[in-house]
Order: C-alpha cells, then structure tokens, then sequence
C-alpha cells in the first residue's frame, strides 16, 4: 500500500487539482457465498476518453491477472458525460484486499496504466454491491447493457411503452415507488474488452 500511496503523491504531485475519491457500501440482503461486485465509476477530463480507454485495452490483461472483470462500460448519455463505468468480482473482501494489495506490488500495472493515466482522471467512484436472491448474472445476447439488455435504444423504448400498458407492471412501479430514494439512468456501451457486451 506505500508503493502505492508514493505513487499516487508523485502522479499528482504535477497537479494542482486531485481527483476526489467516493466509496459506499450497500445495505440490504446479503448473498450467503460472500461474492460481492465492486462497481466502479472514473470520471475522465474532457477530451481524455480516447486515450484512457486505449490505454486500458493495451494493459487490461495486466488487471484481470488479479481479478475477474465483469464488464466495462462508457456512458453514451444519462449524467455526466466523459464517464466509464466497470464491475469487478471478489469472492470476499479479503480477497478484494488481497487483490489491493497485490496491485499496489505490480510495477508493471502501476508504470503502464496507473501512473499515466491518474492525470486524465477528475473523480473515482466505487460501490460494493451484492445480487438480490432472484438476480442472475448472465452475458446477454445483446449488444447495449443499460442495467437491462436492450437490442438497441428503439427496442427499449417499445419495451417500456409496452411494460407502461400492462397492469401488473404498473401496480409493481406504483408499490416499489414507495421504497425508491432516487433513480438514475444511463446508457452503457462496452468497450471492446468488456467481457459483458
């Protein structure tokens, strides 16, 4: 964690904004196999998206060496822009820290992809989520992930003016309503190394 830490202050030691690191944890029923999903969001500066997704793509083996990639996404609209958005597997979260502090050890992943590319990112976001009981996770046979598999955006939109007309969809919206604290959508394309697509 000190060779990362060292590494960290000397990539934003050039800078004079750091980026602003958010983390939570959701509460609610738990898996009983203690696998987790960490769902990760990095807000690139304008114009830097390009360049951090090639930079990826060349070392992401450098990264699934440690870990299983679920899928990685960038925000085509929903939010703000300039956005990507990927889910990592653990088993539990001492593997998580196992992984942590391997990558902290891995002067090739630090050297080819860390410390490049912490100059292109404003702000990191990270959630650690579990599947509800009647969740599975699947590779769809499609090609646009937005939470749900849709063909394409025109196919979503017939989905859910379809879905607005049948009445049981519309008493289970108007019961759930009353649990929801807020909502947020977004269209998720994966990149060309997301295992998800």
């Amino acid at each position: 964690m000190f060779a990362l830490r060292n590494s960290l202050r000397k990539a934003f030691s050039a800078r004079t904004l750091t980026p602003q690191v958010c983390s939570s944890f959701a509460t609610g029923p738990r898996q009983k196999d203690g696998t987790f999903y960490e769902f990760r969001t990095y807000y690139l500066k304008p114009s830097k998206m390009n360049e951090f997704l090639e930079n990826f793509k060349k070392n992401v083996h450098l990264r699934t060496a440690h870990s299983e990639l679920v899928g990685y996404w960038s925000v085509e609209f929903g939010g703000r822009m300039n956005k990507v958005f990927h889910i990592w597997k653990y088993d539990n979260f001492a593997h998580r820290t196992e992984v942590r502090k391997a990558l902290a050890k891995d002067k090739e992943w630090q050297e080819q992809f860390l410390i490049p590319n912490l100059p292109l990112l404003h702000k990191q976001e990270s959630e650690i989520t579990y599947l509800v009981p009647w969740c599975k996770l699947e590779k769809p046979p499609k090609e646009v992930h937005v939470l749900w598999w849709n063909e394409s955006m025109d196919s979503r939109a017939a989905g859910r003016h379809q879905s607005h007309e049948d009445p049981r969809v519309v008493a289970a919206v108007r019961e759930s309503v009353n649990y929801l604290v807020s909502q947020q959508n977004m269209l998720l394309i994966p990149t060309s190394f997301s295992p998800l697509k």
